[in-house]
């Protein structure tokens, strides 16, 4: 029953950001995911990397225990991601793997860290110290 309830945690804990990940290789693995939009679309689309990517990281963060070294391990798993996203867009017909969109997901991960610091993790400690 505790082999049980350990796997049941770890799946808990790791599945998360593991289905994400799955999300983002399914949606790059499509060849065209535009609309005809123009700008907005190209905007849209920007952001919503900046938010799969900084989702991303939070959810690694929670997996891997919330500490300053796992926000580090989160922030290298996000980031290596993002460049093997890219590197895996390069191979679809109709996309392309380019530097600048790993840029983008970096810094959806860097604004989400900031978010974390400055506004989550204080209210997290005000609450425990509650």
């Amino acid at each position: 029953m505790a082999k049980t309830r350990q796997l049941a945690h770890w799946i808990g804990r790791v599945g998360p950001p593991l289905a994400l990940m799955g999300v983002i290789f399914y949606l790059s693995a499509q060849p065209n995911l535009r609309t005809e939009l123009g700008t907005i679309d190209l905007i849209g689309r920007k952001f919503v990397h900046m938010a799969e990517f900084g989702l991303l990281w939070l959810l690694w963060l929670r997996a891997l225990g919330w500490s300053t070294r796992a926000a580090w391990a989160a922030g290298a798993i996000a980031v290596l991601y993002a460049i093997s996203d890219e590197f895996h867009q390069s191979f679809i017909d109709g996309r392309q793997g380019a530097p600048r969109d790993v840029a983008i997901d970096v810094t959806g991960i860097l604004l989400t860290a900031l978010l974390y610091y400055r506004v989550l993790l204080p209210r997290r400690r005000q609450l425990r110290a509650a």
